[in-house]
């Protein structure tokens, strides 16, 4: 078999067999397919196009080409979600303790945020004595002994998708979907779940701007899961305004409590924390209906809501905090969470109605104030973020304050608030906000 013959074989509109994937993707992570070759073979993909058949192939040679987490010694049907990326989105924070507290073992490996905020882990880490660094046999005994555990990603999974990954983003051929679904999926197969639910996001914060493209994303993964063995659900969500109100390393856990700490769902509430618990429940509810915890998606639900407004989800936080060492007196008492030095409200120049968002700069206000990464050596500020008060559908006077800006740094404060306005456009005239569910797909 030639890496010459298979590039001409692409080229020409052939399908790969199983092997010759195989071939491919072992080769190159190797080092014995060179990055010319292997640009090649990307390019032909990007005007040829992939079958599901060789999709899948190509997410399980990359599953396989390093490590596998084996939960096999996890008692029940695991369950794992993965988020498409966003603003303001902790939704890990509610759904996970959710479903422990309905006795699903969630057997978390997440990673380090390099963006406009830190990912799961830097968040939390605002907790105090958190720690995720804990062997494989406390991992495996805190889930079942609490039902939930999470550890950072380990350097060896998936490797080729990383190289692979690192090839695509030099030599444009980053937008193939194909092997956006496969470098996905490859690290969440070899994650080990048995029911994986995806939430894609789409709109002016995701990957995905259209639904279209969310939609075909989504149905591609789903396929890639089912097809590989793995009961796998497709949640499209919107990310055209960030999820919830709160943008920022220990205010997303904040939030993420306080949507914990809900006894009445119907009450009212702000419009960006009924978004958030919207989201929230639906990737739970479908996590649970998975497992087969449940026998329709509004039984899954009502568990999930009543997990929630019982306080056992709450408590369930507390406990997996206190399981990996972390002070469990941050969850009742959020006060206790990292706060800036300096707490700025922010108006509007002009009143009318907030009608669009471009949800990617109120995330690049993030990383101004310090929230974020801009290389993977640089250092969080858990405390900065934005807390929003006003969401796409609302009026908003000159005198109504839009959002506080916390910040540790006075030097940029100017700067992240004409950013964070020029992110919003304001109209005389109203509208109505997206759906925040989209679609399901199955």
């Amino acid at each position: 078999m030639r890496m010459y013959d298979l590039i001409i074989k692409k080229r020409d509109g052939g399908t790969h067999t199983k092997e010759e994937i195989e071939y491919i993707v072992d080769g190159f992570t190797k080092g014995c397919i060179p990055d010319y070759q292997m640009s090649a073979w990307l390019m032909s993909l990007y005007y040829k196009g992939m079958t599901k058949e060789e999709t899948v192939w190509m997410t399980m040679a990359m599953a396989d080409s390093g490590d596998r987490l084996d939960l096999s010694r996890i008692e029940g049907v695991k369950v794992d979600k993965h988020s498409t990326g966003g603003v303001g989105d902790k939704t890990t924070f509610i759904v996970a303790p959710v479903l422990a507290a309905l006795g699903v073992p969630i057997a978390k490996m997440s990673g380090r945020g390099l963006g406009h905020t830190g990912g799961t882990i830097d968040k939390l880490e605002s907790i105090k004595g958190f720690q995720v660094a804990i062997p494989e046999e406390k991992f495996i005994d805190n889930v079942n002994k609490h039902k939930l555990a999470l550890v950072g990603q380990t350097g060896n999974l998936a490797p080729a998708d990383k190289k692979i990954y690192a090839l695509r983003d030099v030599t444009a051929t980053v937008d193939i979907l194909p092997l956006i679904a496969s470098s996905i999926m490859s690290k969440k197969l070899a994650a080990g779940a048995d029911v994986i639910v995806l939430d894609v996001k789409c709109g002016s914060g995701a990957f995905m701007k259209n639904r279209q493209d969310a939609e075909a994303l989504a149905r591609t993964m789903v396929d890639i899961g089912n097809m590989a063995g793995k009961k796998t659900y497709g949640i499209i969500t919107d990310m055209n305004e960030p999820l919830g109100c709160k943008v920022g390393n220990s205010l997303e856990v904040k939030e993420a409590i306080e949507v914990l700490g809900i006894r009445d769902i119907n009450a009212e509430k702000p419009r960006g924390i009924k978004r958030l618990l919207e989201v929230s429940l639906t990737l739970a509810a479908y996590m649970l209906l998975g497992a087969g915890k449940a026998d329709t998606p509004e039984h899954a639900r009502e568990l999930c809501e009543e997990a929630i407004t019982s306080g056992r989800a709450l408590d369930k936080l507390a406990e997996f905090v206190k399981a990996q060492n972390g002070d469990e007196e941050y969850i009742y008492n959020p006060d206790k969470l990292p706060k800036a030095k300096y707490i700025v409200p922010v108006h509007f120049p002009h009143s009318g109605y907030i009608t669009a968002c471009k949800t990617s700069e109120v995330g690049m206000v993030s990383l101004i104030l310090g929230g974020g990464r801009t290389t993977k050596d640089s250092e969080i500020d858990l405390a900065v973020g934005i807390d929003i008060r006003k969401h796409i559908g609302d009026y908003v006077s000159v005198d109504d304050v839009f959002a506080y800006i916390h910040a540790d740094n006075s030097d940029v404060i100017s700067e992240a608030e004409e950013r964070l306005i020029n992110a919003y456009t304001i109209s005389d005239e109203s509208c109505e906000p997206e759906d925040i569910i989209k679609e399901i797909i199955i």
